[in-house]
């Protein structure tokens, strides 16, 4: 099996089928993501998120806000089990989805856990990260801000958000409160569409 042009391993598929299944049944009930994209699931969610291990594939500890349905977090931990090391924190205040997520985790063996608090709550409660990733939450001034309590003073944190065709507009707006390094990985999913690099964060005075 192939994702994005890059060969997954037998191990790893069955993991992603069963986390589709699963979605499938769960999405029936709860509202997991957009009803128009779920005959899609595979190229809109599952492909899209895999991007981001395929970008930074390290056993690394990773914040994921937002996590909603499992995209990109449950995806990165599924990736991280055939590794059998790094880590993922799964940030998701809705009870229900977070119920999904647990059960989600359980069953992919996936190398993850859920914080079913407020994301603004979740830098005292989780330490340290290597990477903080988000799909569809808010613009990119908005999620810096969120970010920027494992950013700051941690010039090796990097974060990577999944951004649309209008993240150059986003990028004008954070880059009037904060300053950062950039790296735009153009999406091999979606067309026009890019996975936001970002390090080095600084405020500006």
């Amino acid at each position: 099996m192939e994702l994005n042009g890059l060969r997954v391993s037998r191990e790893t598929q069955e993991r992603l089928q069963h986390f589709a299944a699963l979605f499938q049944k769960w999405a029936k009930t709860i509202n997991l993501v957009a009803a128009s994209t779920l005959d899609d699931l595979w190229h809109r969610h599952i492909a899209d998120s895999s991007q981001i291990f395929q970008i930074q594939p390290q056993p690394i500890t990773w914040v994921d806000l937002g996590s909603g349905g499992g995209f990109p977090g449950v995806i990165t931990a599924i990736y991280l089990a055939e590794l059998q090391d790094g880590w993922v924190h799964l940030v998701e205040s809705n009870h229900k989805k977070a119920a999904f997520l647990r059960t989600a985790l359980r069953e992919t063996n996936a190398r993850a856990s859920v914080h079913a608090i407020r994301i603004e709550d979740a830098p005292t409660e989780i330490g340290e990260c290597d990477a903080i990733s988000a799909r569809a939450l808010a613009e990119l001034d908005g999620l810096i801000g969120y970010s920027a309590a494992w950013m700051l003073g941690n010039e090796n944190c990097r974060c990577l958000f999944h951004k649309g065709r209008d993240y150059q507009r986003e990028i004008d707006k954070a880059r009037g409160r904060w300053r950062f390094d950039l790296l735009e990985h153009k999406s091999a999913v979606e067309q026009e569409s890019v996975i936001l690099e970002i390090s080095n964060l600084r405020r500006l005075a």
